[in-house]
C-alpha cells in the first residue's frame, strides 16, 4: 500500500425544500444532507466516518478516494476511523490476519480485534503502534478546507496530508 490519503470529495446539491443534499462519489450508500454550507459539511464528515466504520465492520474494501473535481468539496472523517481503516486497509491489501497483527504487537488476538473494531474508542497512539507493527507510519496535516480542492502543496512538491508511508529507517518524530 503506497500513501493513502483519507479525504474524499463530496458534492453538495440544493433539494427543493432547500437544504443541502451531501453525496460521496466513493460511497454511494453514504448520503446525508445540511439545511447550509458548515452544517452540510459537518454531517458530511460524520456520514464519511460512519460509511467508513461500516467498511470496517463488514470486512470490505475502503476505495481509494477520486479525484476532488470542480464544485466538490474535500472532506475527511475522524482521525480514529481513519487510522483503523489504514489498518484495515494494509491487513487487507498485505494478506495479513488480525492473528499475524496479534503477534506482530505482542497482544492478544482478542485485543488485536478491537484495535480494528470501529465501535471501540481506541486511543490514535495505539493504532499508530499497530500501523508501525505493520511497517507503516501515519502523519497529521492541518489546513483549512474549502470547495475545490485538495491539500495544499508543501516544499518539495508534497502535499500535507495525514498519509500511511511504509515505514523507513528515519527517525519517527
Amino acid at each position: 500500500m503506497s500513501a493513502m490519503l483519507y479525504a474524499y470529495p463530496a458534492t453538495l446539491t440544493p433539494d427543493k425544500g432547500g437544504r443541502l443534499l451531501v453525496r460521496f462519489p466513493d460511497f454511494p450508500e453514504a448520503l446525508t444532507d445540511g439545511a447550509d454550507e458548515q452544517e452540510a459539511l459537518a454531517e458530511a464528515a460524520d456520514c464519511l466516518t460512519e460509511a467508513l466504520a461500516s467498511r470496517i465492520a463488514d470486512d470490505e474494501d475502503i476505495p481509494r478516494p477520486a479525484a476532488v473535481r470542480k464544485g466538490q468539496y474535500e472532506v475527511t472523517p475522524t482521525l480514529r476511523i481513519a487510522l483503523k481503516a489504514a489498518i484495515h486497509s494494509v491487513i487487507r491489501e498485505a494478506g495479513y490476519t488480525v492473528a499475524e497483527l496479534a503477534r506482530a504487537m505482542k497482544i492478544d488476538h482478542k485485543e488485536a480485534r478491537r484495535l480494528l473494531d470501529p465501535k471501540e474508542n481506541t486511543k490514535e497512539a495505539r493504532l499508530e503502534d499497530a500501523l508501525a507493527a505493520l511497517g507503516y507510519r501515519s502523519a497529521f496535516a492541518y489546513y483549512i478546507p474549502g470547495k475545490h480542492g485538495r491539500l495544499p502543496a508543501v516544499p518539495g512538491g508534497r502535499r500535507k496530508a495525514a498519509v500511511l508511508r511504509r515505514g523507513t529507517k528515519t527517525e519517527r518524530r
